[in-house]
């Protein structure tokens, strides 16, 4: 069934046949994503259109109670679009059509499958933009306890992959929690643009019918409304794009530490240990225990970071309006939730159970790690720095070089003062920023 087919009963010819295939595609397969939310928007519209008086109490009621059995069967994984119908709306709408008869075919009254689609997309993004951050804050809060359970475990520094300076374990992970802290404000920043309400915009140019859009959006939780119709279609593929945007930040944090894992536990390093069940072994080196899961995490999220420039690609030049071409970027958004939950989840498992090294930076090799702590103590002496540090690279060419390894760091974000606490701090007023509560309340309340 197509809802814009004027003929119940022509003959599709071997071209449309075809034609059908290929625009299509793999839309039923990711529609079965956005299942729920279809029936979410359908019940906060068909509110709406009793509010104005384009259904009555008692359509209202029919197509409320047969929109929740839907929810319920697509909870319950029961929900199928059969291989006739074209998409999630049509299948929902046929169903309602089927158990109702004229009730169910008034639901699209006002709007357009291209607010239909937009609602959808928007309700799927900011409920997966939830579970993401559900799966960040564990991960967050187990890279902050390692960083005080290794803050005295000391590891070199490096610049251009050569040593350079002091660094620590507590150092480390601190980095990567803090770095988190900035990717859940840039996805807080994704979640306001995706918390408004494109319902009522129709197929870009608003509706002849009284509608109440407040009402839509207040029942949904929305923050607020797309106002201009027009930009409500606009805002297709951009929405897209800053989410993704978003999700490659996290990604680029997830592939850099998986980066510095995968060098740690090389032998040349050798700074770091996992258990065996937790490496993988080689079909003829025996001693080898390879980190496939920070190299996996690695690849995983440089695919995700690649996502902002495929969606700018793929709506680069579409003037305003709807296409078909955005179709095609759910295929690509949809999938990068759940894979990178699943490279956070595997990082926060690897990470719960390494072992780290003691006494690195006791061995010869790392001697030159110390040269600036040197030099700040002849300048702590009175001596000009320019001075200093040319006393020291003189001692160091002339194999002279004499070293402690006690070091004395006490400004904030440093090796004797972590600020895991300010951390946490800021973590906890990014996440507070998001409207989760808000939301639930109002889908509860559309579902009673």
């Amino acid at each position: 069934m197509k809802l814009w087919q004027k003929e119940n009963n022509t003959q599709a010819s071997d071209w449309s046949k075809q034609v059908e295939k290929f625009t299509i595609g793999n839309d039923r397969n990711i529609d079965v994503l956005m299942a729920s939310f279809d029936v979410l928007g359908n019940m906060a519209h068909a509110k709406m259109l009793a509010s104005v008086g384009l259904l009555t109490t008692e359509e209202l009621d029919l197509l409320c109670t047969a929109l929740k059995d839907i929810y319920t069967s697509i909870q319950e994984g029961n929900f199928v679009i059969q291989d006739s119908i074209e998409d999630v709306h049509s299948q929902v709408e046929y169903l309602l059509t089927q158990k109702l008869g004229d009730a169910g075919k008034k639901i699209h009254s006002a709007r357009s499958r291209n607010d239909q689609v937009l609602v959808d997309v928007k309700l799927f993004l900011r409920n997966e933009i939830e579970s993401l951050i559900q799966t960040i804050i564990p991960f967050f809060q187990l890279l902050q306890q390692q960083s005080e359970a290794y803050k005295k475990h000391l590891l070199p520094g490096y610049t251009h992959l050569q040593i350079a300076m002091p660094s620590s374990f507590g150092l480390w992970f601190g980095a990567y929690a803090e770095s988190l802290v900035d990717d859940v404000i840039t996805l807080q920043s994704a979640f306001q643009v995706v918390n408004k309400n494109p319902l009522g915009s129709a197929a870009g140019y608003g509706s002849s019918f009284p509608i109440n859009r407040s009402l839509t959006t207040e029942l949904l939780g929305f923050s607020n409304l797309n106002y201009n119709v027009v930009y409500a279609q606009m805002g297709r593929g951009k929405v897209e794009r800053i989410t993704a945007q978003a999700l490659a930040n996290v990604a680029d944090t997830l592939s850099k530490l998986s980066m510095d894992m995968c060098l740690y536990l090389n032998q040349n390093f050798d700074f770091i240990a996992f258990p065996s069940a937790l490496t993988t072994g080689s079909s003829i080196m025996p001693h080898k225990k390879n980190p496939d899961v920070f190299e996996l995490i690695r690849s995983h999220c440089n695919q995700i970071k690649a996502l902002p420039n495929e969606i700018m690609m793929m709506t680069t030049n579409l003037p305003s309006g709807y296409h078909r071409d955005l179709q095609l970027l759910k295929e690509n958004l949809f999938p990068a939730f759940t894979t990178l939950k699943d490279c956070i989840n595997m990082a926060t498992l690897m990470l719960s159970s390494i072992s780290i090294k003691e006494n690195i930076l006791q061995e010869d090799k790392y001697q030159y790690l110390f040269s600036v702590e040197e030099v700040n103590k002849l300048v702590l002496q009175g001596v000009p720095f320019r001075d200093a540090y040319k006393q020291i690279g003189n001692a160091i060419e002339a194999n002279e070089f004499k070293y402690s390894i006690q070091l004395s760091h006490t400004h904030e974000g440093s090796i004797g003062n972590l600020c895991n606490q300010q951390i946490n701090e800021m973590m906890q007023k990014a996440i507070g920023q998001f409207e989760f509560e808000k939301v639930h309340q109002a889908i509860e309340k559309l579902l009673k």
